[in-house]
């Protein structure tokens, strides 16, 4: 069932504490240096959007979007005084639910989903991480010309290996 959901373009801005987030910090992904008429677009975790507004971009009455806030569904920003402030991943966010509704799944099936999809993501991070890690030791393995080696006997001396 093809949702776009587990591409890693949609999250959750309260978690990443975006609010006081440096809009010029910019980097892969973000919208921080573009522009549009003269004015930057938002970064993709900027929480921008009112309710009426998100309201309007998702087709979603503003009451459903406070309950898919209730129910961990989504986690808009907040402003000072309370009020929800949705960010563009809130809003891909927020169609995948649409989507996932429409084919039938409940909410409880789509909260499951959306939570494992970005384990999935956080997991793909960590694999690419320590791949990294793992092709930094070959090369240093591949460097050293002496290798301490332990011998298989009960004893506790060390013998120096070399290569070839």
């Amino acid at each position: 069932m093809p949702t776009g959901i587990g591409d890693g373009t949609h999250g959750r801005a309260a978690e990443g504490g975006s609010m006081g987030a440096d809009p010029s910090a910019g980097g892969p992904g973000t919208a921080a240096s573009s522009s549009l008429g003269g004015q930057r677009l938002p970064r993709p975790d900027e929480p921008v959007f009112v309710i009426s507004v998100a309201a309007q971009l998702t087709g979603l009455h503003p009451q459903t979007l406070r309950a898919y806030d209730r129910l961990g569904l989504v986690s808009p920003g907040r402003t000072v005084g309370g009020g929800r402030r949705y960010s563009l991943r809130d809003i891909e966010l927020l169609q995948a639910v649409v989507q996932l509704t429409a084919e039938g799944l409940g909410l409880e099936g789509v909260r499951r989903v959306l939570e494992l999809e970005q384990q999935v993501l956080e997991l793909r991070e960590l694999v690419t991480r320590l791949r990294s890690e793992l092709v930094a030791a070959h090369r240093t393995l591949a460097t050293t010309a002496n290798l301490p080696a332990r011998m298989t006997e009960q004893t506790s001396q060390v013998v120096l290996w070399r290569r070839g």
